[in-house]
């Protein structure tokens, strides 16, 4: 499958929320996988299986016990009902958000929904939009059916300069495009929000000390 053909995969959705008054904003990702239920869930919860698509994974995986991901967030296990739903706080650069990822049955055979939501301050969410953390998920979304199609393990560095290549670039402004519709779909002004894909789309597909996103 090419990467196109990949990203139209995912289901995108943005939506408004609250925590104790403040208001969040809350993005939504859905995907199919040809995988049993059971599987899926073993393949995102296993510490030994994670680092094979995703990131190495340090901590206490069970209710209640703190993860981290090597040089990415951490945080706590609020909620774990195998093989249905689980969800932690998402713990990064001194922000706190929130992650739920729910699974159920599909035609080829699960799907998952990933739930991300946070307080993004307005500038912040004009100048970047959903495609800031929207792009890091559906990279790792992508990651996850090249795992399951081959079980082959993925390289994490290889993974990281991947939106710097041609292909990834591609993949990248399908998606970033995707985000732009969902924010669109949920009453963002549509050239406000096309400059922010634009925006983060540059960020993603530069490489580490080239500043001119070529």
């Amino acid at each position: 499958m090419d990467v196109v053909a990949a990203a139209g995969l995912v289901f995108r959705e943005i939506r408004s929320g609250a925590r104790e008054g403040v208001p969040t904003k809350i993005q939504i990702a859905r995907r199919a996988y040809a995988t049993d239920r059971a599987d899926l869930w073993d393949v995102l919860t296993n510490a030994e299986r994670i680092p094979r698509w995703f990131l190495p994974v340090s901590g206490d995986l069970t209710l209640g016990g703190r993860y981290q991901l090597e040089g990415n967030a951490g945080g706590t296990v609020e909620k774990c009902d195998a093989p249905e739903s689980f969800a932690v706080t998402w713990e990064f650069g001194g922000m706190v958000s929130w992650l739920t990822v729910r699974l159920s049955e599909h035609e080829v055979g699960s799907l998952l929904e990933l739930e991300h939501e946070a307080v993004v301050p307005e500038e912040l969410w004009e100048q970047f939009g959903p495609g800031a953390t929207g792009l890091g998920w559906d990279g790792a979304l992508y990651g996850l059916g090249l795992f399951l199609e081959s079980d082959n393990p993925l390289d994490p560095a290889e993974g990281a300069l991947w939106g710097t290549t041609p292909e990834g670039r591609q993949f990248m402004t399908v998606c970033a495009e995707g985000w732009a519709v969902a924010a669109i779909a949920a009453g963002d002004d549509p050239e406000r929000a096309r400059a922010s894909a634009a925006t983060v789309l540059a960020m993603y597909a530069t490489a580490p000390g080239d500043e001119s996103g070529s």
